[in-house]
């Protein structure tokens, strides 16, 4: 039985505001440098392998991708190999992103795009 839960982009924000939890983003790297949500870092193999080694287990951890599909494979790994609270994005950065990012100018690449406009 699966103890990866699913939240929603506004259940994520709680999370991440009182609980400080990890946040790993599946995306590939191009897409992260783009965009990703503060805190997030780039989940590759050495990092998924130290944060096991670790062995934090009490840690919250929140794992998003694009659509809140392909990250559940991450939540579900660091939930059998002993973490306790593993959350997966539902809706993955799409819907972070809609809900929290649509009306906002907040990276590089939008800064330059309306300047002289």
């Amino acid at each position: 039985m699966s103890t990866v839960i699913e939240v929603s982009p506004h259940e994520a924000k709680i999370i991440i505001e009182t609980h400080g939890p990890i946040l790993l983003d599946t995306r590939d790297a191009h897409s992260y440098k783009e965009q990703h949500i503060d805190g997030a870092m780039l989940a590759h193999d050495s990092l998924t392998e130290s944060l096991i080694k670790k062995k934090e287990y009490n840690r919250s951890i929140i794992v998003y991708c694009y659509q809140g599909i392909s990250s559940k494979d991450l939540a579900e790994l660091l939930s059998k190999v002993g973490f306790k609270s593993v959350y997966s994005l539902k809706g993955g950065f799409t819907a972070w992103k809609s809900t929290f990012l649509e009306n906002s100018v907040n990276t590089g690449a939008q800064d330059k795009a309306g300047q002289g406009s």
